[in-house]
Order: C-alpha cells, then sequence, then structure tokens
C-alpha cells in the first residue's frame, strides 16, 4: 500500500509501542522498592521481560491466548507485582491519539496503591488518556467474569514489566474462564455486536463510518479474535487480517489529521486521510474502506454460523437433494458425492440458485471449491446458466447473502466482468444506502416482487441487475449503462431483440421517477415524450417495475407515497397513448381537496407530515405558503402545486427541522394569515437565516436551468441547489420580482440536495422566449439561492 509517509504505520504503531513500553518499565522500576527484585538494584529496564520491545522491533506479533508472557528466571520473578497492558497498545496497536489501557497486578502487596500513583500520576502529567486498574489474580477472573468488556481485553493481555508469572497465571485464568462458559460468553458476545451494529450501522455502506464499532469494523476482528480464544472457530484468515490492518492504517491517518483520538471518518477529513494514505482521494479511501469493511462482515457471519452450529450440537445426518449436483448438509450448500465443477461451468451458478431457494448459505469450502475449479463460461451463455442466474435473482431477500459469498470470492467479475468497475464503489450521497453493487443485487432482489405484473419477468430481474452498471464508467451514467448492458446481454446469450429491450431499460430507468416529480403531468408534451421514448407497453411494465424496486433499493428519501402515486399517473396516462386511446383524465380536485375549497377565502389542513392549501389562485400563493412552513422549523420534503378553476391546489410534505412538530392550529392561523395577505413573512426568515449556522463541508454552487421543449404552453425553470430553510420561499419570491406565476411545481429533496422543478408564465399566462427575459430569470434565481 502507497502511504503519505516512507515508514508503515504498523510499523510506526510498534514502534510507539514499545517507546511506552520502556517509558513504562522505568516507571515501574522507580515506583518499586530495590527488594522487589533484582532488575529494580541492577537498574535493568523491565521491559525486557515478557514479550518485550525488542520483540516488537524484530516484528515479532503480541503473543496469542495462552502463550507465556516471560521465561524462567526473567527479571522481578516472584515480586508479586506486575504491569500489564490491554486494549490497543496491548495488541501493540497503539495509534497516536490511542489512550493508554492498563491493569497492575499484584498478589496482596499492602503498598501497592503507592506503586500505582508513582505510575498513574506521571501518565497523567504527560497528557495521556488512561484507562486503570489495580486487581489480584482472583479479582481479575471475577472481572472477566462478569464483564465482556473486561473480558476481552484481558484475553489479549501483553505483559509488559514486573512478575511474569503473575501475569501469565492471570492469563491462564482469565482464558480457563472464558472457555469453560463459552456458551453464555459466545452469546453475550454476539449481543452486543449485534448491538453495536444496530447503534453504529454498517461501515461499507455509511457515509461517515465509524473504523471501530460499525459492523465490519475494528471490534469485529477483535470479537472474532475472542471466538478463536475459545476455541469454537478458527482465527481470522489473512484476507481479514489485512482489511483489519488497513482499517488499523485509517485510524492512525485520522488520528494524525485531526490531531485528536477519533474514529468516525466525516466528511471532510476524508480527502485528508486519503492524503496520508497514499490514496488518490476520498472516492478511492473509501471504495477501499468499503471493501475491507464487506471483508470483515463476510468473515464475521460465517464466523457466528461456525458457532452456532458448533454450541448447538449436531446437526442431523444426512443429505437432501437441492438441484443437480447439489444436496443441503448439516444446513448448508454442498456439492454432492462425487460432483466436481472442473467439467460444469453451470454448476456455480445452480448452486448458487439452490441455495438462495432454499434459505441456506453455501459451505465455505464449497465456495472455495466452485471459485477455484469451474471453469469460465462459454460465451454466449447456454439458456441454463442464464436461467440459473434468474432464479438466484427470483428468490428475492435470500439472494443477497449467497451474492456476497460469490463476490467475496471473486466469482461474480469472472462471470460479469464488468461488475468490477462498480465493485464496492462508493456513491458519496446521503440518498444512497449502499454501494454501487449491493445496491444493484438489492434492487434485483427487490424486484423479484414484481415478476408476476410483468411480462418479461426474466428481463425485469436482468435490467434490475444492471441498471447502474454505467456509473463504473465516466459520463451520464444511464447513456454509459445502456451500452454496458447491451455487451452484458449479448454475452449471456439474449436474443438480439431481448438485448434490445434490456438495453432501453437501462437506458431510461430513471424516467418514469423523474419525470413524474419533475414535470407537470397535465401537460400533453410531458406524456408523449414519455411514450415516445419508451416505444412499448412492455418496455413501460419493466421501467415501472424496476422504478419501485431502484427507489426502495436506495432509500426512504429516493421513494415514498408521495412518489409513487405520482409514477403511477404517468404509468396510467403513457398506458392509454401506447394503446391509441386517450387517458381518462384525472379528477382536478379529489374530494377531500374540494371539500376544502369550498371553504371559499383559503383551507389549511395539517396532518402529520402532510400540509394541504386550497385557496383562490392568485401569483406567489405557493412561496409565501412555503415561507410560513419554514418560519416554523418545517423542512419541505416534496411539493406540488397546481390549479383548476381559479382554485390553486397545494400539497406539502413536510418534516420538522428538530424536535416536534408545531402545533397544526398556529401552523394554519399563519397559513390564513398570509393568504389574507394580514402577515409578513420576510422578517421571520430572515432572522432564522441569520441564526443558522454554514454548512459543516462545501457544497456545489446552485444551478438554474430553463428547459427546452419540456412544455408548449410554459417554461420550465429546474433549480438545484444544497436544501436550506426558505429555499423554497427565495425561489419563490425571485420569480415574483421577475413579474411570473407559478402554474404547476414540482419540489423534491433528495437527501441534502433541492431538485426543484417550476412552470412559469408571464403575466399574460404565456411562457418566456425573450432571451433577454430568460436570462434575467435565471440570474434573479441564482442571485436568490446566494
Amino acid at each position: 500500500m502507497m502511504r503519505g509517509d516512507a515508514r508503515s504505520y504498523a510499523a510506526a504503531r510498534k514502534e510507539r509501542a514499545a517507546d511506552i513500553d520502556r517509558w513504562l518499565a522505568d516507571l515501574f522500576r522507580t515506583a518499586c522498592p530495590t527488594s522487589y527484585g533484582r532488575e529494580g538494584r541492577n537498574g535493568l529496564g523491565g521491559a525486557r521481560s515478557g514479550y518485550s520491545s525488542a520483540d516488537e522491533r524484530a516484528g515479532a506479533p503480541p503473543p496469542g491466548p495462552g502463550a507465556p508472557p516471560g521465561g524462567a528466571g526473567a527479571p522481578y520473578a516472584g515480586t508479586g507485582v506486575a504491569l500489564v497492558a490491554v486494549g490497543s497498545l496491548g495488541r501493540g496497536e497503539l495509534a497516536p491519539g490511542s489512550d493508554l489501557d492498563l491493569v497492575l497486578l499484584h498478589n496482596g502487596q499492602e503498598d501497592v496503591a503507592r506503586i500505582a500513583d508513582r505510575i498513574w500520576y506521571p501518565i497523567w502529567d504527560s497528557g495521556l488518556g488512561l484507562d486503570h486498574s489495580v486487581r489480584t489474580v482472583d479479582e481479575v477472573t471475577k472481572v472477566a467474569r462478569e464483564d465482556l468488556k473486561a473480558v476481552l481485553g484481558l484475553i489479549q493481555a501483553r505483559h509488559v514489566t514486573g512478575d511474569p508469572e503473575l501475569t501469565r497465571a492471570a492469563r491462564e485464568a482469565v482464558l480457563a474462564e472464558w472457555r469453560s462458559d463459552s456458551k453464555r460468553r459466545l452469546a453475550e458476545l454476539r449481543e452486543a455486536a449485534d448491538k453495536r451494529a444496530e447503534s453504529s450501522g454498517e461501515l461499507a455502506f455509511l457515509l461517515e463510518p465509524d473504523v471501530k464499532d460499525s459492523r465490519g469494523g475494528l471490534r469485529d476482528v477483535q470479537a472474532m479474535q475472542a471466538v478463536a480464544a475459545a476455541w469454537v472457530a478458527s482465527a481470522p484468515g489473512p484476507r481479514v487480517r489485512e482489511a483489519y490492518e488497513f482499517l488499523l492504517d485509517v485510524r492512525h491517518g485520522l488520528h494524525l489529521v485531526t490531531a485528536r483520538g477519533a474514529d468516525r471518518l466525516v466528511l471532510q477529513e476524508q480527502d485528508a486521510v486519503a492524503g496520508a494514505l497514499g490514496l488518490l482521494d476520498a472516492e478511492a479511501l473509501m471504495r477501499r474502506l468499503a471493501e475491507a469493511g464487506r471483508t470483515i462482515s463476510h468473515a464475521f457471519d460465517s464466523t457466528w454460523r461456525t458457532v452456532d452450529r458448533l454450541l448447538s450440537g449436531p446437526a442431523p445426518r444426512g443429505r437432501r437433494p437441492l438441484a443437480d449436483g447439489v444436496v443441503e448438509h448439516g444446513g448448508e450448500v454442498v456439492l454432492a458425492r462425487g460432483v466436481s465443477p472442473k467439467n460444469d461451468p453451470i454448476l456455480v451458478l445452480r448452486a448458487a440458485a439452490a441455495a438462495a431457494e432454499a434459505g441456506l448459505p453455501i459451505a465455505p469450502a464449497t465456495v472455495s471449491l466452485l471459485a477455484s475449479q469451474s471453469p469460465a463460461l462459454p460465451v454466449p451463455w447456454p439458456d441454463e446458466a442464464r436461467d440459473a442466474l434468474v432464479a438466484l435473482l427470483g428468490a428475492g431477500r435470500a439472494a443477497v447473502p449467497v451474492w456476497e459469498e460469490l463476490d467475496q470470492a471473486g466469482i461474480i467479475v469472472r462471470l460479469i466482468p464488468d461488475w468490477e468497475r462498480v465493485r464496492h464503489r462508493p456513491q458519496r450521497n446521503p440518498v444512497h444506502r449502499f454501494t454501487v453493487d449491493r445496491h444493484l443485487i438489492e434492487a434485483a432482489t427487490g424486484a423479484a416482487s414484481f415478476t408476476r405484473e410483468v411480462s418479461r419477468p426474466d428481463l425485469l430481474l436482468i435490467s434490475a441487475l444492471l441498471h447502474d452498471i454505467g456509473k463504473g464508467w465516466p459520463g451520464d451514467h444511464s447513456t454509459t449503462g445502456e451500452i454496458v448492458a447491451r455487451d452484458i446481454g449479448a454475452r449471456m446469450g439474449l436474443p438480439p431483440a431481448d438485448v434490445e429491450t434490456l438495453a432501453t431499460v437501462v437506458r431510461h430507468h430513471l424516467l418514469l421517477p423523474e419525470t413524474a416529480t419533475r414535470r407537470d403531468l397535465d401537460d400533453p408534451v410531458t406524456i408523449s415524450r414519455v411514450a415516445e421514448a419508451v416505444g412499448s407497453r412492455e418496455v413501460l411494465e419493466l421501467l415501472a417495475a424496476l422504478a419501485v424496486a431502484d427507489g426502495n433499493a436506495t432509500g426512504p428519501a429516493a421513494w415514498n407515497a408521495w412518489k409513487a402515486s405520482l409514477v403511477s399517473e404517468l404509468v396510467r396516462r403513457v398506458r392509454s397513448v401506447l394503446s391509441g386511446t386517450p387517458p381518462t383524465p384525472a379528477p382536478t380536485l379529489s374530494p377531500r381537496q374540494a371539500s376544502l375549497a369550498r371553504h371559499g377565502g383559503g383551507a389549511v389542513r395539517v396532518h402529520g407530515g402532510a400540509v394541504t392549501v386550497v385557496a383562490p389562485d392568485r401569483p406567489g400563493l405557493l412561496w409565501r405558503a412555503a415561507g410560513v412552513l419554514a418560519a416554523h422549523r418545517m423542512v419541505v420534503r416534496a411539493a406540488s402545486a397546481a390549479s383548476a378553476a381559479s382554485t390553486a391546489v397545494i400539497e406539502f410534505s413536510v418534516v420538522p427541522e428538530y424536535g416536534t412538530p408545531p402545533d397544526p392550529a398556529t401552523l394554519e392561523a399563519d397559513l390564513r394569515l398570509v393568504l389574507a395577505g394580514r402577515l409578513d413573512i420576510e422578517q421571520r426568515l430572515a432572522r432564522r437565516t441569520r441564526s443558522m449556522r454554514p454548512a459543516r463541508v462545501p457544497v456545489a454552487p446552485p444551478r438554474v436551468n430553463l428547459v427546452d421543449d419540456a412544455s408548449q404552453t410554459a417554461t420550465v425553470v429546474e433549480v438545484r441547489a444544497h436544501d436550506r430553510p426558505g429555499l423554497l420561499w427565495r425561489i419563490g419570491r425571485a420569480f415574483g420580482e421577475c413579474n411570473l406565476d407559478v402554474r404547476a411545481a414540482r419540489v423534491e429533496t433528495l437527501g441534502a440536495e433541492a431538485v426543484d422543478v417550476f412552470y412559469v408564465v408571464d403575466r399574460s399566462g404565456r411562457p418566456i422566449t425573450d432571451a433577454a427575459q430568460r436570462a434575467q430569470v435565471r440570474d434573479q434565481v441564482l442571485a436568490a439561492l446566494r
């Protein structure tokens, strides 16, 4: 690995631990009376006993569970006092900002408190953090029996100086207790890991992961080491150890960059940490980090399957056939006796499909055998191979862990070489909760729920698997994805007509949700353009199902009931056009909206996160209502505005910025005052703006684009900007200053980014055609966003 420093960070950690050892040995020698050992009398360094600084400088690893801390005739032998390192110092992994975790062991000395003070106080005076305790061997054993965190540290305790026999006795007692009560303690360890993952998330998929506590982080490897110390499963293998060292390096670099003991890699530090590790940029860092986290998570899951199998007693005997050459044995999928993958290139996909359909993991040895001995699939694929892939994806959620098994073994990139470009690729966007490759398999397995609603379920599953494959290439991922999908479809042996359908779906996979949320569905141009792009009802139904699967796999901010209803209405109208019949017009107002409209002067209803405003249509209604919401600390996540028969209907989807929502009655009252022209909201918003903190990280500049040919009756203005309170108010006021009316609007917030589209007309009700006026609109809106 390239690094910013010529020295290895691992070597720097060992050297620092060695330096700390020598310093602690000096403190110990000063603290102990000369009668406590030969070393105190002749001035020899205490670190020469047990696992010494010299051992560390030579690159020797710390002693494993059960290894002796010292040899016969070691200095301080028999003195009954020892200093033991636990935590990162005990493991020889001391990062620049790490605290010291120390235990002063003794066998009952009356003056041990004085010895402790003469060691602890110089450490405190140095400014280092210190977690310390003073215990006898019996006390250590008792603490280890009752405190999970303590026992995990003591399992990997390392003798620093003092009586090595005392350290040996403590370690042996702790390990004996850990192994004898392994069933209870490992269940406790698993529960703690689950709680940690629930609170800290999964390292591989987080924008700002905690490299220690997130699932797939450092603590998960330490948990696997503790399982190995119980003699229940093997210690982590070389791939996990390499991933672990990378996480240690990231944490080391983070400590250097921040000058403190941080574990969370926040956005603003990622480029600097990447530079400290010699990586190109933050994206390269996060991709490596995702790979390391998934390697550890995969091994972690495998470890616990082993634990469950060994601690739950013998598995039922016998083999249950699952597919040709594939059977279930002991709760895992294995190859049938006498079956070899050497002459059967389809066996790997057949086994994967069988495992997913049965909801079982593939045995690790079987995955290794398939990875090492399976020949390459012929190109184009035989029909049986494609059918097996479709069966795997069609199994739904159960396919995700099976796909991960194949991916970790390097099988997926051999089957689909273009997968390498999206593998572990971070999205670095709060809307997306997964890396690109994980998002694709999540979307494909989510699409399995819709296979009975489309005429070509196979193409739905394959297109869902490939819809973002273009993100591994420069440029618009939909455009590049179409090219890549066409190549992959041909490689998979799809007929030419199916390849074209697949490529079309990938090219237009965003067409329905983007059109539904950013265009006026009542404008005939909107529907005709979608129908022209789609071309057939078969493609339309594939795109409709993929929109739902893609949105759900992206995250909560990408798919909700509001967007689903808009997409459904768009599909209904386009389907009618493709069938050659005019669509049945949707009701201008829903019964609820019509009831509100009968209030005359203006009606407002607040129900949870839904705010409906129905009032006589007039300029500025949308942005004035949005200003009231912003003044009440409500963030507009989505909004739609339309008018019919001189009545405007605005639907807002809102959430409170923090805390509980405002009182609905107060909110309704202020909205009515604004509608009546009796409340000026600008002063309130100005106060809020002055009190706002600037964004933590740099944000891209806003963009305003006047979209040509999107409508024949209005000018479509698309605004993209970093979301902030009162944004919709500012944009709307800018339109008012340009003497424009908003005829319809689609407002959407994706994470921290606002994507707002407005259909505007001049005061005579016509679109803007004058070039100077168009430029003025763009400049005015941009000025309002700055």
